[in-house]
């Protein structure tokens, strides 16, 4: 075989093995780097160097030269017989001084031939099965008559030989062609493989529906975290707020008080000179031997005639205060701090304990054939072409339209975005609602909460039910608002989604029936948000 001498000649007279990293002597001759480098070592403790393989003598030390040309062809050859040896993995049985690939294997001889030994095969034992290079020949024999493996019972589901099919105990059973047989299990095989291919694809699909839906629940819990973060620096912020307001009225009402009683301690103070003078006075004239003088001196008041001015004066600039230990004032502190802490308790309710978003889409059936309805069911605009849709008894006919979904339990919301013209409404109704009179409105009648948009009168806003309107006393600056629908609780509350989100109101009502969304456009448009 070619690649038996050009291994030879690829071979270090050193080491006898393969080069490596070749160096060249000025003879000639090529060793490998590690293998020459130890030879002239050792030589130089003598002081004489020599060619190991020609034995041609050096007087010193010869240069060594790597031999570029010599290493590409071991690397290409290195090459070469790692593909083949990758390929088969099987070495020829012959071959003993070096590993060459097989490119044959004989079933008689139950050997490996590599292409020089194979050629020389092919010419003696011509009858000889040849197969591709296998180290399993002696299973592709029969055990008992040692012969080649040809046939396939299939009573007994066995590869035999002739002997077993003509006088063994495979005689008189139903055989077939190894080639036959194994179409016919490959048949059978591809059938199994397309069976798990498809169930292959099934689990895939499963395995990427989970995926999906893991991903989407740490989006969505991260989504939660980045939230509770966000409410609660909110919070801290609110409190923090709170916290210097209430501190800086403390102090406000402090200097005040103050003020106020340095005023009436200077007051005092005057009042206790004139008291100690009169004593002195008084005193002087108790202690005169003369009756003349004494007598001759003016009458002094009584005082306890004294005692209204006294009283009156001593509550000057006491205006917010009504006692000496503040008491009154303090309680009024408390009751703010109280009424503030529980307005921002029921902002943070809507910000976080209301979990379920609600997806509104509007029922078309039930909208006023002067109400456009979007594709998605999402947005319903006032418009003069009248929609020719059918006359029934649930559509209304003073512009609004009506949800699908309707709510009978738990804690939900839903945005909306009004436009800047026109007027519109929008809030929750029974289904029992009428839908033909002029009463049936949005908050004209007890079956329907409503918050009203008057965009045209100075950002004037209102809430109505049952035909009883409040005016909202905030000055709307926001086009979007948000409707929550606590319905154990009987709360439906409106929000203007600015920043910080600002309660405007809430109803309190006990629920008899489900809620539905519904909006009132009459000139510009409302649109539902989508979900979040």
């Amino acid at each position: 075989m070619a690649s038996d001498g050009l291994r030879k000649e690829l071979t270090c007279a050193i080491c006898k093995d393969i080069y490596t990293d070749p160096l060249t002597l000025r003879c000639g001759h090529n060793f490998c780097r590690d293998c020459i480098d130890g030879v002239q070592d050792t030589e130089g403790g003598y002081g004489e160097y020599s060619c190991p393989e020609c034995r041609v003598r050096f007087h010193k030390q010869p240069p060594l030269q790597k031999n570029i040309t010599l290493c590409n062809i071991v690397k290409n050859f290195l090459a070469t017989q790692t593909h083949q040896e990758e390929i088969t993995g099987i070495c020829c049985t012959y071959c003993v001084d070096y590993s060459v690939p097989a490119a044959k294997s004989c079933l008689m001889c139950e050997a490996s031939l590599c292409d020089k030994h194979l050629k020389v095969h092919i010419e003696t034992a011509t009858d000889h099965v040849l197969t591709e290079p296998s180290t399993s020949l002696k299973n592709r024999k029969c055990s008992i008559h040692r012969k080649i493996l040809e046939y396939y019972c299939t009573e007994d589901a066995a590869c035999i030989c002739v002997s077993c099919s003509l006088v063994g105990e495979h005689r008189g059973h139903r055989v077939e062609m190894l080639d036959e047989a194994s179409g016919n299990k490959k048949g059978k095989l591809r059938h199994v493989l397309q069976k798990l291919i498809t169930k292959r694809m099934k689990t895939e699909e499963r395995v990427w529906s989970l995926e999906e839906r893991r991903r989407k629940a740490q989006e969505k819990a991260s989504g939660e975290a980045e939230r509770v973060t966000a409410l609660f620096i909110y919070i801290r912020t609110r409190v923090d707020d709170l916290e210097k307001r209430i501190l800086s009225d403390i102090k406000r009402q402090e200097a005040k008080m103050l003020l106020s009683l340095s005023a009436l301690n200077h007051q005092l103070e005057i009042k206790k000179d004139e008291l100690s003078r009169r004593i002195r006075h008084i005193e002087e004239l108790c202690n005169m031997m003369d009756p003349l003088t004494v007598l001759q001196e003016p009458d002094l008041c009584d005082p306890e005639e004294e005692e209204d001015d006294e009283d009156t004066g001593g509550h000057d600039g006491g205006d917010d205060y009504t006692g000496d230990d503040g008491s009154d004032w303090g309680a009024e502190l408390i009751s703010r701090i109280s009424h503030k802490l529980s307005a921002m308790i029921r902002d943070i309710n809507v910000i976080f304990y209301v979990q379920d978003r609600a997806d509104i889409l509007l029922d078309v059936n039930t909208g006023d054939n002067n109400l456009l309805i979007s594709d998605d069911l999402k947005t319903a605009t006032w418009t003069l072409i009248t929609e020719n849709r059918p006359e029934t008894a649930e559509r209304f006919l003073y512009y609004q339209v009506m949800s699908r979904r309707g709510f009978t339990s738990g804690r939900h919301y839903w945005d909306v975005e009004g436009s800047r013209s026109g007027g519109w409404r929008v809030g929750m109704c029974y289904p029992s609602i009428d839908r033909r009179e002029r009463q049936s409105s949005i908050g004209n009648n007890n079956k329907s909460w409503g918050l009203h948009g008057r965009l045209w009168r100075n950002n004037q806003y209102s809430v109505r039910h049952d035909s009883n309107e409040i005016r909202l006393p905030h000055r709307i600056s926001s086009d979007r608002f948000r409707i929550c629908l606590d319905y154990e609780a009987g709360q439906l509350s409106f929000y203007e989604l600015c920043d910080p989100i600002r309660h405007l109101h809430t109803f309190t009502a006990t629920f008899s029936e489900p809620l539905h969304a519904v909006l009132y456009v009459c000139g510009g448009a409302i649109k539902i948000s989508g979900r979040s």
